[in-house]
């Protein structure tokens, strides 16, 4: 176990041994600055790897210095070598076969992560989870979240990887419409009104554009998934939040500058009321 406090931030890293997983899994766990014990949210963090580099602890730090931010727990989760196998979908596989280890990392989460959180921060309880994460990291948020909708309330999906499909994009028979799971998976399943999605992608996330109508894929699924989530009763603002970077790139510096968003949309302070 490793300590290190950085600026006010508690950042302290563990590493678990999962049966599930059958590897080591780095877990980076950020407390609030000042808050000993009580209620506060949890949010799991996939690619737990990157936050150091974001420079997560001054994001967090700044949000924290200005007051403007409640107290919340975030656990990164350092990802492994067979990432798109633990990042895919838990129910489906893609059309290569790719998520055949997604319903293990459910389980990872909730028989071991969440458990050793429990025994080895005790003075905390968590009054709401949610989940994050980028790339296909993000898809596995989502995933998660959708599969267990009773134990989150936030996800948030940055350069989400939502062009998941059961039919490769090269087969003449693929339909966007009908061979993306994640759509699909939304338009199939139930609406949960206390749920929340924040949805972030940026302009230069790729150049690819497969149907020809002059928007990158990576917009075109991530528009698609917010389409497929009002289709269901989700509303913008409410329940939907999308921020589109222009020049945004598919990298960790981006998400960097969109996660300060994610936080307060979650859990900015509402301000006081002046008498």
């Amino acid at each position: 176990m490793e300590n290190e406090n950085l600026k006010a931030i508690t950042a302290t890293t563990h590493v678990l041994t999962s049966v599930f997983l059958e590897r080591e899994v780095s877990i980076y766990v950020y407390s609030p600055p000042g808050f000993k014990s009580g209620e506060l949210p949890l949010l799991l963090i996939n690619d737990g790897q990157d936050l150091e580099v974001m420079g997560f602890d001054k994001i967090l730090s700044q949000l924290y210095d200005k007051g403007n931010m409640l107290p919340v727990l975030f656990v990164g989760i350092g990802c492994g070598v067979d990432r798109r196998n633990e990042y895919g979908t838990a129910n489906i596989p893609d059309y290569l076969g790719r998520g055949t280890k997604a319903f293990s990392y459910q389980q990872f989460i909730f028989n071991e992560l969440l458990l050793f959180l429990k025994q080895n921060y005790k003075s905390y309880s968590f009054s709401e989870k949610s989940f994050c994460g980028f790339s296909m990291g993000g898809l596995s948020a989502l995933d998660i979240v959708l599969n267990n909708a009773k134990e989150f309330k936030n996800v948030g999906v940055f350069s989400g990887s939502l062009w998941w499909r059961s039919v490769s994009q090269d087969d003449l028979s693929f339909d966007e419409n009908k061979d993306r799971i994640m759509q699909n998976q939304i338009r199939n399943g139930k609406y949960y009104p206390w749920l929340r999605f924040f949805f972030e992608a940026g302009t230069l996330d790729e150049t690819a554009d497969r149907n020809g109508n002059g928007i990158i894929d990576s917009i075109d699924d991530t528009l698609s998934t917010i389409d497929e989530l009002k289709n269901k009763g989700y509303t913008s603002g409410r329940h939907i939040r999308y921020l589109e970077l222009k020049d945004g790139s598919h990298d960790v510096a981006t998400w960097g500058k969109a996660f300060p968003e994610f936080l307060k949309w979650c859990w900015e302070k509402p301000n006081p009321t002046i008498n």
